[in-house]
């Protein structure tokens, strides 16, 4: 496995548990008691994918995702969110500013593991049946899925891996109408450890990035979205 995984909290006992129990699934794990010193590390090597606590001290976890996702050297670099935050609203907001899963505290250590595996999965998804193409289009939106880019309007757009794999998926079939729990098995397949809208809140993120194109993305009340004109 050897995945290099980046964990930041500002409590030593947490980073302990995260750092012993990785380490035992054969992954590499580095570990940061702030926000600054983890923002160094990113400079220098970039993680397969990044555990941040949310209340640490400034930047917070909320803000150390925005810095990531606005880059678009790091933007496609999964978060997962580990905050005694659970409310919600809080995941929600987790969700909106790019995080690919939101685990509350106090935590099981099987699901953290589990939830990582899913995550780092979802780069190397299948590929959707009637996708052969390295290349999909659909009117002004293209991806490259070899080269994991996206474009909009001929301007390329940065995209989380799930808000990527949604749009590979939609483009697949054009026209035709993918239900929440067809995009949740595509995603996660029978892990589905995820919350309620998650699929929405990353489609709102996805039709903003996408600007005047995403509004191609329709919500098919009751069912599920598709792309078509």
């Amino acid at each position: 496995m050897n995945n290099l995984i980046y964990a930041v909290d500002d409590e030593e006992d947490i980073l302990k548990l995260v750092e012993v129990n990785l380490k035992k699934n054969f992954f590499k794990i580095k570990t940061f008691s702030s926000s600054v010193s983890f923002l160094k590390a990113l400079e220098k090597q970039k993680p397969d994918l990044a555990i941040l606590d949310i209340m640490m001290p400034h930047p917070d976890g909320i803000e150390v995702a925005k810095i990531i996702k606005s880059n678009p050297e790091y933007a496609n670099i999964p978060v997962i969110f580990l905050s005694a935050r659970t409310d919600e609203s809080d995941k929600v907001t987790g969700l909106e500013v790019g995080a690919d899963d939101y685990i509350a505290k106090p935590f099981s250590v099987k699901e953290l593991i589990a939830r990582i595996k899913v995550v780092l999965r979802r780069s190397n998804a299948p590929v959707p049946e009637g996708s052969k193409t390295s290349s999909q289009d659909f009117r002004e939106i293209q991806i490259d899925k070899e080269k994991f880019t996206a474009f909009s309007g001929g301007k390329k757009v940065d995209l989380t891996v799930t808000e990527f794999k949604i749009l590979e998926l939609l483009l697949s079939k054009a026209g035709s109408v993918f239900s929440r729990d067809k995009i949740l098995d595509y995603l996660w397949g029978d892990e589905k450890l995820v919350i309620d809208r998650t699929i929405d809140v990353h489609i709102k993120n996805l039709r903003e990035k996408l600007g005047k194109n995403g509004k191609s993305i329709k919500n098919i009340r009751g069912v599920g979205y598709k792309i078509e004109e």
